[in-house]
């Protein structure tokens, strides 16, 4: 089976690993050159356009960044709309509103498979990511082997494109939180003279530990922002947290304060960071050097 990755950024570039792998001729849409350099590198067939990919492949997955560029390389200038092939399964793996996601399974003549992915670009390399998919049975179905190579856990969650969505918004709701938190308490602790080092580790090892800490923090301590996730990512996974309390009529007393850090953060200049970079405007909003030195 043919499968066409569009968007080969820092999760995508993992599945194509992935997909590779496990033996499957992998396409690949890329709008960044070095991106599709490496792309071909590793074996990939480029295309031109979406519409050139989805000519060729059954199985179309979308990894690029919100509902704007879902648009753009469906139903835009050269978009896959208009050359997917009837058996068709479209996979969206985006974090995007659940409204949104619903919108695209009224408009497009395919399966549309609500897959959201979680676990980081080494989970996407690796094959070990998780992945949360919502869709008819039979398309489930078919893609089970593609969703076996790129994940190391799949929760099928329901028959309706957007429901999977609603579990990533959950998902990364608490990631923000925990990550804001976790640089709001590094920054406090470097403040009142603590070794953020033994700090962490502390952490770590103790109730107020979690595994954003641990991995983000890291980081951080190492001065190491090199984007795998951007700082305006979970920006956006945030207010995407907010519009669903809103829309569902639920409290977002902590969505609502994630997100405005975030937003924080973003306006600072940090949005092209990796999101470990929350602990750098942490220490600025604390009164301290942005690195530890």
């Amino acid at each position: 089976m043919n499968v066409g990755v569009i968007g080969a950024g820092a999760m995508g570039m993992g599945v194509v690993r992935s997909l590779l792998r496990a033996g499957f001729p992998t396409h690949v849409r890329e709008i960044r050159r070095e991106a599709e350099a490496e792309a071909s590198r590793l074996g990939a067939v480029c295309h031109p356009s979406p519409a050139a990919m989805a000519a060729a492949c059954p199985v179309v997955i979308l990894l690029v960044v919100d509902a704007a560029q879902i648009e753009a390389v469906i139903f835009g200038p050269g978009g896959a709309a208009s050359a997917l092939r009837r058996d068709a399964i479209v996979v969206i793996g985006s974090t995007i509103a659940p409204g949104d996601v619903e919108a695209l399974a009224a408009r497009i003549a395919a399966d549309l498979v609500d897959a959201p992915v979680s676990g980081g670009p080494a989970r996407a390399a690796d094959g070990t990511m998780t992945m949360m998919v919502a869709g008819r049975a039979a398309a489930l179905d078919r893609l089970a082997p593609v969703l076996a190579a790129v994940a190391g856990k799949v929760f099928r969650v329901g028959l309706r494109p957007g429901e999977a969505a609603k579990f990533k918004v959950i998902n990364n709701l608490l990631a923000a939180v925990n990550l804001a938190a976790s640089a709001e308490a590094m920054a406090l602790a470097a403040k009142a003279g603590l070794d953020p080092r033994l700090v962490r580790d502390v952490v770590n090892a103790s109730s107020g530990g979690s595994w954003i800490f641990a991995d983000r923090m890291a980081r951080a301590l190492e001065g190491d922002y090199a984007p795998r996730a951007a700082t305006r990512i979970l920006a956006k996974d945030a207010r995407l947290a907010v519009d669903l309390a809103g829309d569902c009529g639920a409290p977002s007393t902590f969505a609502l304060a994630a997100r405005d850090a975030f937003a924080q953060a973003v306006a600072a200049g940090y949005g092209e960071q990796d999101d470990a970079a929350m602990y750098r405007f942490g220490r600025v909003r604390a009164g301290l050097p942005e690195d530890a030195g």
